[in-house]
């Protein structure tokens, strides 16, 4: 338990492992005893990476860390009318993006928000914060998993 909230802590800022697994999570492991999945109540909350021992969120998760984390972190904010889409799990696109987290990096796991902070889709990020506002072109946010596809 307390190496999966310390990666958390790392990866999203301290605090964040006690916010995203309370003491009732589950684990899985892979083939080689290492943690694959930890889930709360049969729902996915995180994956572990196999290549580099990072998170990659599911919906459940990202809503609790949405919670815990201050506006703006981690997030990319998109237009109105691409909300629908990206609720589908279609990803966010460059030119939707209205505005996004400076300290976002490339391949980091973001939240896809609307204009009021409605948590839309969970993600990885494909480019930095500040490119995602300088680009009219290209994917902003790979979307895992949108509200609508849980």
């Amino acid at each position: 338990m307390q190496r999966v909230r310390r990666i958390a802590d790392f990866q999203f800022g301290r605090g964040a492992g006690e916010a995203l697994f309370p003491d009732q999570v589950t684990f899985s492991y892979s083939t080689t005893k290492r943690v694959r999945y930890v889930s709360l109540a049969k729902e996915r909350l995180v994956t572990v990476r196999a290549n580099d021992g990072r998170f990659t969120l599911g919906y459940p998760g990202a809503q609790a860390l949405h919670a815990f984390l201050p506006a703006p972190a981690n997030r990319v904010v998109i237009m109105e009318e691409a909300v629908p889409f990206v609720a589908d799990g279609k990803n966010a696109m460059a030119k939707h993006v209205i505005s996004s987290d400076p300290n976002i990096h490339a391949e980091d796991e973001v939240f896809v928000v609307d204009e009021s902070d409605n948590l839309i889709a969970t993600g990885m990020a494909v480019l930095s914060g500040s490119e995602m506002i300088g680009f009219n072109y290209g994917t902003a946010v790979k979307v895992r998993q949108g509200r609508n596809k849980k």
